[in-house]
């Protein structure tokens, strides 16, 4: 039989955090973390990282594992979080993945085939120079005609993904896409209650306009400079983050401060509508409206699905 495993999933700024630590409480859980921000040391005002007070006790896996100059792929993030995820298991707890970075939740819970191809330095540079010189676009458009379907998928601001889904067809002829097919697809380790928080759009963006105003009160700014003094620069696949890539501009004198939080809030309202695109797409979500359900309600409805 296979064992629990339940998904808090949604758009950036809906409010995940305090139902998961309910939760977690109620269900004899513990947390492990989806968001591939929140993965990196020293980044915790733009990603929004748990306190140690918010999280009451309550142990969280995958976060602060990386340094922000190391690269790290999706294989990776599996390979680490699969073992604190078996770890929590062995100790009859139940683990709760949660977190808004939908590749990583399938990671986890899909028959995902990464890959075995090696790496390619040489043709990684040459793309991200491509891409420096000509926009994202450009290496985006590579992609039509040896795999429509990553072209579709993959969003042309996510460099380190479209260089990935170009390394791998150069080194294996065959489209990234196609390692990730098949009817099994969903059907993965786990018994899999998947949950999607989500809220009238107007109000999510309101409290996403919100969180960016709060961040900057609380020293986003502050951070990024501390970042840059430590040696960190807009091009690091870590800095690319929306908050951190903004504010970096900023601090290079490419862009006012004012155009820096609304590229801050834009890109986080566009980031919080690709994710819901990526969640609608999952025949296992189960999406529960906050404006329709109160916290409590939620709360109940979970914990009694768990135990039914």
């Amino acid at each position: 039989m296979k064992k629990k495993l339940l998904i808090i999933a949604g758009p950036t700024a809906v409010g995940k955090t305090n139902l998961s630590i309910k939760l977690a409480k109620e269900l004899n859980g513990e947390i492990v973390s989806t968001d591939s921000m929140q993965i990196y040391k020293y980044m915790d005002i733009g990603s929004a990282k748990i306190t140690n007070e918010e999280m009451e006790g309550i142990p969280h896996h995958m976060i602060d594992v990386v340094e922000p100059e190391t690269p790290f792929s999706v294989a990776e993030y599996k390979s680490m979080a699969i073992k604190y995820i078996e770890d929590i298991l062995s100790r009859n707890k139940l683990p709760i993945l949660v977190g808004g970075t939908g590749l990583y939740i399938n990671a986890l819970t899909c028959n995902m085939n990464f890959t075995e191809a090696d790496s390619d330095e040489e043709y990684r540079k040459e793309l991200e120079l491509l891409a420096e010189e000509h926009g994202n676009e450009y290496i985006h458009n590579m992609l039509k005609d040896i795999d429509p379907i990553s072209y579709k998928e993959i969003h042309h601001n996510n460099r380190k993904r479209v260089i990935r889904a170009l390394e791998v067809y150069k080194l294996t002829n065959k489209p990234f896409s196609s390692f990730n097919s098949g009817d099994e697809f969903y059907n993965g380790p786990y018994d899999v209650n998947y949950y999607v928080l989500n809220m009238n759009r107007e109000k999510l963006y309101e409290r996403i306009n919100l969180r960016v105003d709060i961040m900057l009160e609380n020293g986003l700014i502050d951070e990024c400079i501390k970042l840059k003094n430590m040696g960190y620069n807009s091009l690091m696949q870590s800095m690319q983050g929306i908050g951190y890539k903004e504010v970096f501009y900023y601090l290079e004198n490419k862009i006012t401060y004012d155009e820096a939080v609304e590229m801050i809030k834009k890109g986080s309202r566009n980031y919080a509508k690709r994710q819901l695109t990526w969640f609608r797409r999952d025949p296992r979500a189960v999406f529960v409206n906050k404006d329709e359900l109160s916290e409590k309600k939620i709360f109940m409805r979970i914990v009694n699905d768990l135990n039914s």
